[in-house]
This record gives C-alpha cells, sequence and structure tokens, in this order.
C-alpha cells in the first residue's frame, strides 16, 4: 500500500471463518491457547470489535458487530463495505482510516450511521488504530464500534426539547429569573429588558438585588425566608417606581426551586407587567353609575341589573332605541364587564358605508378580489376574535350582507371576499338600532330569520324625556367633564337653565344635552351657565309652553315630603326636581306644615 488505504472492497470474518480461511489458504498452523482465549474474550463483549487488512476486507470479528449490521457469517465475507452504508458515507469512512494509517495514531469517536441488511439505519460510535507487524510495517486495521443509536435519539430529544423550552422562555412577556440560594441569577429571559431595564446577559451570573439599579427593588421581598417543601408561593402587586417606566405596576411571584428531598435550592421569579390592566381597572373603578352611563332613575337601574346579568352570557344581543338614548355605551359597558372585557370591541358603523365597502370592511378581502385591491386586507370580524363586535345602525345593511350575517350567527365562520376558505372566529355580536327592525321584517326590508337571530335579547335603551329625573345628574356629570376639557371652574347651571332642561323634550336625547351642555361651556363668559348660553330652540320651547300653574291636589304635600328626603332636604335640588322656583317651594313647605324630621 502506498500512504493511503484501498478500502473498495470491504470484507469481514468471523471466529470460524478464521479456520476456514485458512484451509482454504493451506495455512495449518495451530492456533496458540492464548489466542484463543483471546478470541473468546472478544466475542462476550459488547461492543462490536473487528480486523482489517489494508483494502479494508475484514480478517476478524467478533458476535456483537456481526449482529450490529445484521449479516450471516457466510454474507459478511467479502461483503463490500457500501453495502451497509450510503456514497457520502462511505466517503467519510474511508477518509477516517486513511487518516489512521498515514498519522499512524488512532482515530477515535467516528460518528457514523449504517444500514443493517434489514433496511434500518444505526449510529455507531467507532474507534480505529493500526495493526503492526513484527518489523512494524502496517498491515491492517483494529477498530472497535459502539451502537449509539438509543443514546443519540436521547440526545436528539433532549435537544429539541431544550430548544423548545429556551423558544419558550424567550417568547413568554412576563420576566423570568432563576436564582440560586444566594441570590445568584442562573438564567433570565429577555422579558427582564422591557420589564425591568435589563438585559439578561446583564443579570445572569450576578446577584440579581444588585441588578436593579432604576426602581424601588420591592420584588426582592419575595426571596426573603422560609422557604421549604412546605414553603407557599408568594405574590405581590408592586408599583415599581421605576425611573425609565414610570407608573409601571407588576406582579411579581415567587416559586421555590426545590430537589428532591424538598431542600430549598434557590427561587424562580416571575414578574408580569399589568400597568395597562391596571390603568383600565381605574378607569372602570372612576365611571359613574355603571360603566359610563349616567342614570338613576328606576328605569336605568332596571337596565343596569339586566346588563350585569348579560355580562358573561355569550348570547348575541339587540340593543334598540332614539338616536342619541346611549345604545353604543351600553353595548361597550355589557362588553367591558364580562368575561371578554380584556379582549377587543370592534366597532361597525353599517350605516356610513356601501355595500361593496361594508363587506370588505366586515369580512376582509384578498388581492385582486376587486379593482383597488392591492394586497390582502383582514376584516372587522377577524380582528373581533376573542372578542366583541358591535354593528351599529344594523337596519340599514342590504339583503347580501344580511345573508352573510346570518351564516356567521349559525355556523361562526365566513370567507373574505375573492377567497373560498373559510375563516372560524369566536366572536359575540352586539347589534345597535334606532329603526324599527320587525317592521321593516313585516316590509320584507330584513330578514325575519337574522331578526329573531340577532334579537335574542332585546335591551331597550330609555329616551330622555322618559327619565327626567336624571336629568340634573347629567347635566353636573358634563359640567365636571367640560371643566376638565376646557380648563375652566364654571359651578353648574342656573335654576332657570335647569327648568328648561326640564320642560325640553329632547328629540336627540342625552347625545343633544351633552352638545347643549358643550356649546354652553363654549359661549359661557361667566361661573355659571344662564339662558343666554344655551341652545335658541331650549329657550324658545320653554317661552312657548303653557306655564300655567298646576292645581294643587291632595298628593303635593306628599310629593313634596318625599322630594325633600331623597334629597336630604336639600331645597334647592327638591326645587330642580319638582320644577318650581325655591320661593315656590319655600311658600309650599309653609302652607302644608310640613317639617323635617328629627332622624334627618
Amino acid at each position: 500500500m502506498e500512504n493511503k488505504v484501498n478500502l473498495t472492497k470491504l470484507s469481514v470474518r468471523s471466529v470460524n471463518s478464521v479456520q476456514k480461511l485458512e484451509q482454504r489458504e493451506e495455512v495449518k498452523v495451530p492456533m496458540p491457547v492464548a489466542k484463543r482465549r483471546h478470541e473468546a474474550v472478544l466475542e462476550g463483549i459488547e461492543e462490536g470489535y473487528a480486523e482489517m487488512d489494508l483494502k479494508g476486507c475484514l480478517t476478524f470479528w467478533n458476535k456483537s458487530l456481526r449482529n450490529m449490521i445484521g449479516y450471516s457469517e457466510e454474507e459478511l465475507l467479502g461483503l463490500d463495505f457500501r453495502k451497509y452504508m450510503d456514497e457520502d458515507v462511505a466517503a467519510f469512512v474511508y477518509a477516517a482510516y486513511n487518516q489512521t494509517f498515514q498519522t499512524e495514531k488512532p482515530n477515535k469517536a467516528i460518528i457514523y450511521e449504517i444500514i443493517r441488511k434489514d433496511g434500518t439505519s444505526r449510529s455507531v460510535e467507532n474507534s480505529i488504530s493500526l495493526i503492526k507487524d513484527t518489523q512494524g510495517r502496517r498491515i491492517g486495521f483494529r477498530t472497535v464500534a459502539r451502537d449509539i443509536t438509543e443514546r443519540k435519539r436521547t440526545e436528539e430529544n433532549l435537544e429539541k426539547h431544550r430548544n423548545l423550552m429556551q423558544a419558550i422562555f424567550g417568547s413568554v412577556k412576563d420576566a423570568i429569573i432563576t436564582l440560586d440560594k444566594d441570590g445568584v441569577a442562573m438564567e433570565a429571559n429577555g422579558a427582564t429588558n422591557n420589564i425591568c431595564g435589563k438585559e439578561p446577559k446583564n443579570i445572569i451570573g450576578n446577584v440579581f438585588g444588585e441588578c436593579l439599579t432604576d426602581c424601588n427593588k420591592s420584588c426582592l421581598e419575595l426571596l426573603k425566608p422560609p422557604f421549604g417543601k412546605d414553603a407557599n408561593v408568594k405574590s405581590y402587586r408592586i408599583e415599581c417606581e421605576h425611573k425609565k417606566k414610570p407608573g409601571q405596576v407588576v406582579v411579581a411571584t415567587g416559586s421555590p426551586l426545590l430537589d428532591q428531598q424538598g431542600k430549598f435550592n434557590g427561587t424562580v421569579l416571575v414578574i408580569r407587567d399589568i400597568t395597562q390592566l391596571d390603568n383600565l381597572q381605574s378607569e372602570m373603578r372612576e365611571r359613574h353609575q355603571f360603566q359610563n352611563i349616567i342614570g338613576k332613575s328606576k328605569q336605568m337601574k332596571n337596565l343596569y341589573e339586566l346588563m350585569i346579568r348579560l355580562a358573561n352570557l355569550e348570547t348575541t344581543i339587540l340593543i334598540t332605541g332614539e338616536s342619541g338614548t346611549g345604545k353604543s355605551l351600553a353595548a361597550k359597558a355589557i362588553h367591558y364587564s364580562g368575561n371578554r372585557g380584556l379582549r377587543p370591541i370592534v366597532t361597525v358603523n353599517c350605516s356610513a358605508l356601501p355595500e361593496a365597502l361594508l363587506e370588505s370592511e366586515l369580512f376582509g378581502h384578498i388581492r385582486g378580489a376587486f379593482t383597488g385591491a392591492i394586497k390582502d386586507s383582514q376584516g372587522r370580524f377577524e380582528y373581533a376574535d376573542q372578542g366583541t363586535i358591535l354593528l351599529d345602525e344594523i337596519g340599514d345593511i342590504s339583503p347580501r350582507i344580511q345573508l352573510k350575517l346570518l351564516r356567521i350567527l349559525e355556523e361562526k365562520e365566513f370567507e373574505r371576499i375573492g377567497d373560498s376558505i373559510p375563516i372560524k372566529v369566536n366572536v359575540r355580536i352586539i347589534a345597535c338600532t334606532n329603526r324599527d327592525l320587525k317592521e321593516k321584517v313585516k316590509m320584507g326590508e330584513f330578514r325575519e330569520d337574522l331578526y329573531y337571530r340577532l334579537k335574542v335579547v332585546e335591551v331597550n335603551m330609555p329616551t330622555l324625556r322618559g327619565r327626567i329625573d336624571d336629568i340634573p345628574l347629567l347635566t353636573n356629570h358634563f359640567c365636571n367633564l367640560f371643566n376638565k376639557k376646557f380648563h375652566k371652574n364654571i359651578e353648574g347651571v342656573s335654576d332657570s337653565v335647569l327648568r328648561a332642561f326640564m320642560n325640553y323634550p329632547w328629540p336627540g336625547n342625552v347625545r343633544e344635552l351633552e352638545h347643549s351642555l358643550e356649546s354652553a361651556f363654549v359661549l359661557s363668559l361667566g361661573s355659571m351657565i344662564i339662558l343666554e348660553d344655551i341652545p335658541s330652540e331650549i329657550i324658545s320651547y320653554s317661552k312657548a309652553k303653557t306655564l300655567t300653574p298646576k292645581k294643587e291636589t291632595k298628593e303635593e304635600p306628599n310629593t313634596i315630603f318625599e322630594t325633600l328626603n331623597k334629597t336630604y332636604w336639600n331645597k334647592a335640588k327638591t326645587a330642580r326636581l319638582l320644577g318650581i322656583d325655591r320661593s315656590t317651594l319655600y311658600r309650599k313647605i309653609k302652607i302644608y306644615n310640613i317639617s323635617k324630621p328629627q332622624n334627618m
């Protein structure tokens, strides 16, 4: 052999084949006792052992090697090595043997795949060394092979699991830090940069408490003992007072890391940013009455009770009422009070768009679906998935859109315009209308089946003229709102303005009252809203209305007494509620001899 190994023909031979080969070559040398013992030992080991000549032909192998390859004794003899490995692997193996031949140094831990006779693959780890004769000449190779298929499979599974865990660990939005007994960070994910303002590389290997330089370090309270097998998970709401993240609020949870004996080995610290949620909850707590709906009349109290019952019911709701009664506010109140409150509520004004644009807006489209569709577009139903969609002015939609909405209500799926692939969504539908849908059904303008699918529960919003007792409360609410908006300090409205408000029928309902007061705040130059500040149609209606004095009735003293008790004997509020001047109220109190109860 001239400086390289010839492996074009790889033949192998077992212990029994040695005698056959010696007889064929007419070599009749008795086998020494020591050699037979040596071969017997090799037959008993688990690793595959083999010897081969410089051409790559096996001259000796043990039982383990034969089982590893899966060929019989006769088949192994003279077997080409390419028969049990593919072409690329054969080239790789050739190079490994050639390296051993050239350097005369053992080549260890060579890993490659072999193909057994039954077609299955096995991974082997091979070590190669040279065989020399008594004169030191290179005459062959000695190899020890170990089947590592199961080990490699386990390692691959562990690597996949490790990569998966790292991907999960890195994708979680909560900051996760694992600490040893001394509080030194062993691991930290990328969210620590967003929440704590520290990159993982600046945390790992350091005492966690010393890394926190921009906050009040309140989360370190979770690391205090006692910890052990009976320790409870600790959780705190923390206002971080972070220099770079003002107003940040988090929930920090500390869980003990325990060994198999239940001994404390460290802590897992999980920090979740709840700033937006906390702000939302604060905003919701500040809302007067029920969510952002103002009113204390009997009609409104009944409405609040109904909306509370509907908040967590997964059913379609139809909200009806005149324009300006607060239908969209009621829809949002139901949404934010229920389980979907932290999911989006998407509003679509069905009357503001023509049919083609409304269809695209609701269901989306794919590129090329129509002229101008230059890219795929999601519809409002997709955006509202897991949340709520509010279909405002539902009574104005076309028969084509009505049919598509009916399918969503029945099957919870739809297709984008130009596409045939159905999209499943989990959306709660709330519809609003100021139209008489029942009348539109009779006229054939609205599908009857859709009407009844929408009207599983109907919420009817009362008119403002039907709850005039709420006008003073609403007026006070809007005055506070516009004082903040326009940076003014107006005390409120005069008695004459309030009387005009109480007498006016409010065809535009609460919205009209709001806009009237907003206009008055813009025009007012004093500390009180007076008649000259409010819209002229309200003043004109008040003047035109016959102000003939009401006939006194037997019930009037009781009405005055009950109203006084309701206002805790605030005579100005009582007069406003009764629609009379304070002087008239004082006169009637004296006439009817109405006195304040001793317990008031």
